[in-house]
């Protein structure tokens, strides 16, 4: 027997003239022929074939196609110039009407059988692992002398006729500080499965023990290791069984074919095309990919909404990537929930104030195009208004039905982990993320101040113990977008709030949110989230890790999100329509045109066209 000293170096024809005469003592390929690309192999009966390209391709993921066999046909000419499928993996597996009834270590009794057969060659990790040693990053399973982990996912494929299954993945553990580096070095190496798939937790993935692997053997993290999870081609071996072919083979997870083709040194080359990574909750651990062109837009949008036109000292309130990563975890979640009014004027009726329920609005029209689940809480007794002004921003064209309005009270010590879960059940939240826009928040006093430090407390119901309890609950992020440092989830810049604005010691909202955006109008932080989701929603990048890489990019929805982003038009309307219904301007209580003070014209549509 040969042993597996030195199989690195070996070239693919020679390791595979070896493993024909059957004289190697491991287990499965990783780490052999660096710098060759390896691949999955699947044979099924002709008449199967054409379904199980489309298949393929529906999935390119983890089934990148590298070639495709006539029937009969057990050479493969575009990947290596002298193979036979039906000796050349280190071991296959049989399947009959799904179930796996046995391993080989040739398929040569079969070659009756294979001649009304077809070869399906498919794109295998391996084939990065030397890209990855490259950029300095360890391969664990490498290191301690094992098969890479694989696991069944609960994220279903794209279903194709018989072939339908669930995404199945190989995680491999990465230094957390060299993730953005495992992601650029594999991003590229798309008929290698490409970049990864999900970073972080992996019960996110349904996967409950990464100790106990579906396929392959249990690799151990090292301190500081982050679980980095990519598309597994072993996803074609769950649709073999799923499809209950009569008669159908497979290699044996992780003893791939060794083709002669060398790994191409793509360099990235746009911005377009150059990951970046960002942590988007640390309960669960979860990151994600955005390219640096669309990071870079985001950044932009923020500069824009970050000036002062009051002057009242916000840009020390300042937090460098909020609305990059809030955006992030908005674009993850799938149902969110909105909270917005200020009752600042609370000598009138009603007392609300005119920013908030705008950039409340334009956030909502975004989640609706982006197909996620969207509410709105508020005050009980403002119910009726915000129904009214819901109703005619539907007739407006701002929103695409109604949005469910809810208010909250606290009738219990649980009413809020009521509210936001199943039954009161952390495990069953009924929201991902929740986001305040210029809602009044609770100071250290548990009193509600308005900028002239007056006390609206009886005004406002207690919406911030949903943001509290959201901390408690795993899974649940939170945003507040704010002006001056009394809205709610503002009390993560609460020490700057304090030094920098205006009576700031008592006004400050002591109630943090995990992300916290801070414009000088609130509204415009509303608008830059909507323009920010957009942006991210057509990043072919972060759309891909979305999808984790199963079914095709939503293309034909861009018009739609389009259509859903704020306008001067739209909201020229909404504010006529507000200041009918009596909510008026922030700082003056003026029912014309303005926001805090500030025209319409020239001041908020000009911020409206540039951040469009």
């Amino acid at each position: 027997m040969i042993l597996t000293g030195g199989l690195k170096c070996l070239l693919p024809h020679v390791l595979r003239r070896i493993i024909r005469c059957n004289r190697l003592s491991i287990s499965n390929t990783s780490g052999m022929a660096e710098g060759y690309k390896q691949a999955n192999v699947v044979i099924l009966h002709e008449s199967l074939a054409d379904d199980f390209e489309k298949f393929c391709h529906a999935n390119n993921g983890p089934l990148p196609l590298l070639y495709r066999s006539k029937p009969g046909d057990w050479k493969c000419p575009t990947l290596s110039s002298d193979s036979d499928i039906r000796t050349d993996c280190l071991q296959y597996k049989i399947y009959e009407h799904g179930a796996c009834t046995g391993s080989l270590k040739s398929l040569k009794e079969y070659s009756e059988q294979l001649k009304d057969m077809v070869t399906f060659y498919l794109g295998c990790s391996f084939s990065f692992e030397k890209a990855v040693q490259n950029a300095g990053i360890p391969i664990r399973n490498v290191e301690q002398k094992c098969n890479v982990s694989m696991y069944k996912t609960a994220v279903p494929c794209y279903s194709v006729s018989t072939f339908r299954c669930n995404l199945v993945v190989t995680m491999r553990p990465i230094p957390e500080s060299k993730l953005e580096a495992a992601v650029l070095a594999t991003s590229e190496s798309k008929e290698a499965h490409g970049a990864p798939i999900h970073m972080g937790d992996p019960g996110l993935l349904g996967i409950q023990d990464l100790s106990k692997p579906d396929y392959g053997d249990p690799v151990h993290l090292h301190p500081g290791d982050i679980p980095v999870f990519w598309a597994c081609g072993v996803t074609g071996v769950e649709a073999v069984i799923n499809c209950r072919a009569p008669l159908a083979f497979t290699h044996s997870p992780g003893c791939m074919f060794i083709t002669d083709l060398k790994n191409d040194n793509v360099t990235v080359r746009s911005s377009r095309e150059v990951p970046q990574v960002r942590c988007i909750s640390q309960d669960p651990l979860h990151y994600s990919i955005v390219s640096a062109e669309a990071a870079q837009k985001i950044k932009t949008l923020e500069t824009l909404i970050g000036i002062d036109p009051g002057d009242r000292g916000i840009i020390h309130l300042h937090r460098q990537d909020e609305l990059l990563k809030a955006c992030l975890s908005i674009s993850h979640a799938r149902s969110v929930l909105i909270t917005t009014g200020f009752p600042t004027h609370f000598a009138y009726e009603p007392p609300e104030e005119n920013d908030g329920p705008p950039g409340a609005l334009a956030i909502a029209a975004i989640l609706q195009a982006l197909e996620k689940e969207v509410a709105i809480v508020t005050d009980q007794r403002a119910m009726n208004l915000n129904k009214k002004v819901i109703e005619e921003a539907v007739q407006l064209g701002i929103l695409k039905r109604p949005v469910p309005l809810l208010s909250y009270q606290r009738e219990s010590a649980d009413s809020a982990l009521m509210f936001l879960c199943e039954n009161g059940n952390p495990g069953r939240p009924r929201f991902d993320h929740l986001i305040a826009i210029e809602r009044a928040g609770m100071a250290a006093d548990g009193n509600y101040y308005n900028a002239r430090k007056v006390n609206i407390k009886h005004l406002v119901d207690p919406i911030d113990e949903l943001f509290l309890a959201a901390q408690t609950i795993p899974g649940v992020t939170t945003t507040g977008v704010g002006d001056g440092g009394n809205e709610l989830g503002m009390g993560k810049v609460k020490d700057a709030v304090k030094k920098h604005i205006k009576d700031g010691d008592v006004i400050a909202c002591d109630v943090e949110a995990d992300f916290t955006i801070v414009a000088g109008v609130s509204n415009w932080g509303g608008y830059a989230i909507a323009c920010a989701l957009y942006i991210l929603s057509t990043c072919e990048i972060h759309d891909r890790y979305l999808r984790k890489a199963v079914g095709f990019p939503p293309l034909e929805k861009k018009v739609i999100w389009l259509s859903a982003l704020p306008s001067v038009t739209k909201e020229e309307k909404l504010l006529k329509t507000l200041a009918q219904h009596g909510v008026r301007s922030g700082k003056t209580a003026s029912l014309q045109m303005e926001v805090d003070g500030l025209p319409f014209y020239n001041t908020h549509s000009l911020v409206i066209e540039k951040l469009l």
